[in-house]
């Protein structure tokens, strides 16, 4: 039996951090994308925390709660790099 091997219709182009035959590559963020991004992820984590706290799942809020500051120190450690970017005006 002659089994044939498809190539994907679609080639990555560049390094593909996926790994992943026929996945699109990931772009790089720019630092002050990144920055906000992790900004953006502390705040989702709280507000999950916060609606776990309503729906009475304490255990859950207490790991959403926990979980934010991750974030936020992330973004600090970006910010006092000296090569990160230029100080926001």
């Amino acid at each position: 039996m002659f089994i044939s091997i498809a190539r994907p219709a679609v080639e990555p182009i560049g390094p593909d951090t996926v790994a992943v035959p026929g996945s699109p590559a990931i772009a790089e963020l720019s630092p002050r994308a990144l920055h906000a991004r992790l900004l953006e992820n502390a705040a989702l984590r709280r507000l999950r925390g916060l609606e776990r706290k309503h729906a009475h799942r304490d255990d859950d809020a207490q790991y959403w709660f926990s979980a934010a500051p991750a974030a936020i120190r992330k973004a600090c450690a970006l910010r006092r790099e000296d090569r990160s970017f230029a100080p926001i005006p």
